[in-house]
């Protein structure tokens, strides 16, 4: 994932207030999906707003959601495109609009060339897609703080907050679905003073703004203390944080298999070797134990306590975008015999996580048509760190996803 910020500290706590102009986010009673017999051209359009808009995550996303719309790739690891989630008021794929906020100057278009080339886009595709990719680039605005930045977090916040409000009344959206997809920062606290992280910045401006909010990092965002009291007041609705895409996917499956069999697990060990503007973020020590906080917790949450063992990631920036994780288990059976599990998962980061950033995109702007607010735990099949009240069980999650999706059907 592109790193979105610049590194430097922001600027003191910000106010809940509003921006000026009229608010990204529309009223929750707006639909969100197209009425039986409504051409989709007609529908509400809905926005997604993307912080860290032009790194690979960000650009998979759009490129993979121009080439499932006109038709050139199936949307595989779409859970909305499957059945359980029809008539649940989601935005239709065709509807979405996106935008976003990032420090890089790399259009879109020169980003997907290279994701390409890397393999991680079908070859031709750029060129297929590329009004698309240029469209969405045309509405990406300058993030920040960068070097050199002197205003506050009031000016950083404000100004985040009035482009969101251009983006939606200059396109005549809904509603407007602000997601963090930017590169993992270090915990508050290191060194910053009083001072808000980027990521929480542009959290504060998606309140003032009117707009939903989805963290797929573990970023602080949404969940800095500072912005606790803003996001309840909000009305909105809000998740995350942390995609989960392939280590953390398969322990959530794993560990309660564990324990639901009886099998005492010794250890758990763990390394990740990844490259890319996410391998070269988590070569930070800080911005790893963010990472791993959220992959010590499923293992906590599933089994009762933290088994022993470390989990380390590796920068391997020969393997651009590509991640290879490997999981050590030594659990104990019947009579005390000693048996080890061993995994091994190799995947493309952006590929894994672009469909579920779209899913995320739509059940939030669903959830903000239906008038739901505040946490919903319910998507914390999507998360490594969900929301209090939801399982760290995949299976468990997964059917709090469908009550969600019965729930959102009842209003659609």
């Amino acid at each position: 994932m592109t790193t979105d910020h610049s590194g430097q500290p922001a600027s003191g706590g910000v106010s809940p207030r509003p921006a000026d102009g009229a608010p990204a986010g529309a009223p929750a009673d707006t639909p969100a999906d197209t009425p039986a017999g409504t051409p989709v051209d007609q529908a509400p359009r809905t926005g997604v707003w993307l912080i860290g808009a032009r790194g690979s995550v960000a650009t998979t996303v759009v490129a993979g959601w121009a080439a499932i719309t006109a038709g050139l790739h199936p949307p595989a690891g779409m859970v909305t495109e499957t059945e359980p989630f029809e008539g649940c008021g989601l935005p239709p794929l065709e509807t979405l609009v996106f935008g976003g906020h990032d420090t890089a100057d790399c259009p879109l278009p020169k980003r997907a060339e290279a994701l390409a080339a890397g393999g991680v886009l079908p070859h031709g595709l750029p060129g297929a897609v590329h009004a698309e990719l240029a469209a969405a680039d045309a509405a990406i605005r300058p993030g920040g703080p960068r070097p050199g930045d002197r205003r506050t977090d009031e000016e950083l916040a404000d100004a985040f907050a009035a482009d969101l409000t251009a983006f939606a009344s200059g396109r005549g959206l809904a509603r407007t679905v602000v997601v963090n997809v930017a590169s993992t920062e270090p915990a508050p606290g290191a060194g910053g003073g009083d001072r808000l992280p980027p990521s929480s910045l542009y959290a504060a401006a998606a309140l003032r703004a009117g707009c939903p909010y989805v963290d797929f990092t573990p970023s602080a965002g949404l969940r800095h203390p500072a912005l606790a009291a803003a996001a309840a007041r909000s009305g909105l609705p809000y998740t995350g944080r942390d995609g989960k895409t392939g280590q953390t996917l398969l322990r959530s499956v794993l560990a309660p298999m564990f324990r639901q069999r009886a099998l005492r697990v010794r250890a758990w060990s763990g390394t990740n070797l990844l490259g890319g503007g996410d391998g070269a973020a988590l070569a930070d020590p800080a911005a790893a134990a963010a990472k791993n906080a959220g992959k010590a917790r499923v293992l906590s949450d599933t089994l009762g306590e933290l088994p022993d063992g470390e989990l380390h990631i590796d920068n391997v920036p020969a393997l651009g975008d590509w991640k290879t994780a490997w999981d050590h288990v030594a659990f104990e059976g019947f009579l005390g015999s000693r048996m080890v599990l061993q995994t091994i998962w190799q995947g493309c980061d952006s590929a894994l996580a672009a469909p579920l950033v779209l899913d995320l995109a739509r059940l939030t702007a669903a959830a903000h048509a239906a008038g739901l607010s505040g946490p919903l735990p319910e998507l914390g099949f999507f998360f490594k760190d969900p929301y209090p009240g939801a399982s760290s069980s995949l299976a468990d999650q997964w059917q709090a996803l469908l009550a969600l999706a019965d729930r959102l059907r009842e209003h659609a």
